[in-house]
């Protein structure tokens, strides 16, 4: 644990070497024209050149705590780990990776596939991995990896998929799953899964998988739903509060459920709802939303396969600074905030593209 804590703070010692040169920003690189659509307001995003390509259907990027950038290269079947200047530092090959988060150990926590033999044949299976990046010092392709998902129990329901992950303060995380059978009271598909380190029960190293988180519906059309998650993002605070976006048949397909203690009950309800959530909450508002982050302002991004566009919300579900359109996007999937800049999977181009406020331009 020691060699662990101390690789980290020599990360942190290293930053300003890796990434002095990134945090300026050259005006030549940045873009103008119909690329620069803005759907709200007369602040706009400009782009950043060049744009990050050689993906093939990345499907979630993050900003990990040292800062590095990861994205799910999916139909490459690996991550790729890159400087915040998008320099290509090293690649995991990993099957179909849709997902992906990282702990406050800087752990790489991965929504995926597996192909197993089961009965002689070879079957594809949702997964979940951990890699430990600080036990091979951040060479991803030699970390050490551990598989969580699939258990021998669900290799007997081969549609289940992962298909978000978050984070909290205390390195436990939440896994967002879907599948077809949604029949049982007791483990439907469409669900949402609690692991905690076992340290957090007196336990030793590792995790465990707690269960189910109780009392979100799988097939809800409206409020506390886990009806086909595509995201899930947490708010890098000392909460368990958690953005979830939709794609099941619900006219709420973001939402924000906060966990909430009373003298009689504790569970999850909506921060936000129709009444007090302004654009945010507005039904029917997203086509397909696919991934989200929040920024240090708490602000929340949402990126809509379907609509082509970048929405932003404030705390209070207010609309700010949206853009997109096709001109712009093709099926963005993901989104990622640093440092002024905001990060999108521009999935069906097969690219990164990076893009700032024009009032934060130096």
């Amino acid at each position: 644990m020691k060699q662990k804590l101390s690789f980290k703070y020599f990360i942190l010692l290293l930053l300003p070497v890796l990434f002095g040169c990134g945090d300026k920003f050259d005006l030549s690189q940045l873009t103008s024209g119909p690329g620069n659509a803005n759907i709200t307001g007369d602040t706009v995003y400009v782009q950043i050149n060049p744009a990050w390509t050689g993906f093939n259907n990345p499907q979630d990027i993050i900003i990990g705590r040292e800062p590095f950038i990861y994205v799910a290269d999916t139909y490459n079947d690996r991550i790729v780990m890159l400087n915040l200047n998008g320099d290509i530092l090293g690649t995991r090959h990993i099957k179909k990776p849709v997902a992906l988060a990282q702990d406050y150990q800087l752990n790489l926590i991965v929504c995926a596939e597996l192909d197993t033999v089961v009965n002689g044949q070879t079957q594809t299976f949702g997964a979940l991995y951990k890699i430990d990046l600080v036990a091979a010092q951040h060479q991803i392709a030699t970390a050490p990896e551990i598989k969580l998902l699939p258990r021998p129990v669900d290799l007997n329901y081969p549609m289940r998929k992962y298909t978000g992950v978050c984070v909290f303060y205390n390195n436990s995380y939440y896994v967002a799953r879907t599948g077809p059978n949604n029949s049982s009271f007791i483990d439907p598909d469409n669900s949402i899964l609690y692991f905690s380190p076992k340290k957090l029960f007196g336990g030793g190293e590792g995790d465990t998988l707690v269960g189910r988180v109780p009392n979100i519906d799988p097939l809800s059309s409206g409020l506390v739903s886990a009806n086909q998650i595509s995201s899930l993002t947490s708010f890098n605070r000392k909460n368990i509060d958690f953005i979830e976006t939709l794609t099941g048949n619900n006219s709420l397909k973001t939402q924000w459920l906060t966990y909430v203690v009373t003298p009689v009950s504790a569970n999850y309800q909506a921060r936000l709802d129709p009444s007090n959530g302004g654009a945010l909450m507005t039904p029917n508002k997203f086509g397909q939303p696919e991934g989200s982050c929040i920024d240090d302002a708490g602000n929340i991004y949402v990126a809509d396969v379907q609509k082509d566009s970048v929405f932003k919300f404030t705390p209070f579900g207010d609309e700010l600074q949206s853009f997109g359109g096709h001109a712009v996007f093709n099926g963005p999937y993901a989104v990622a905030y640093f440092d002024r800049i905001l990060y999108v999977a521009d999935t069906g181009n097969n690219r990164i593209l990076r893009f700032i406020l024009s009032t934060d331009l130096r």
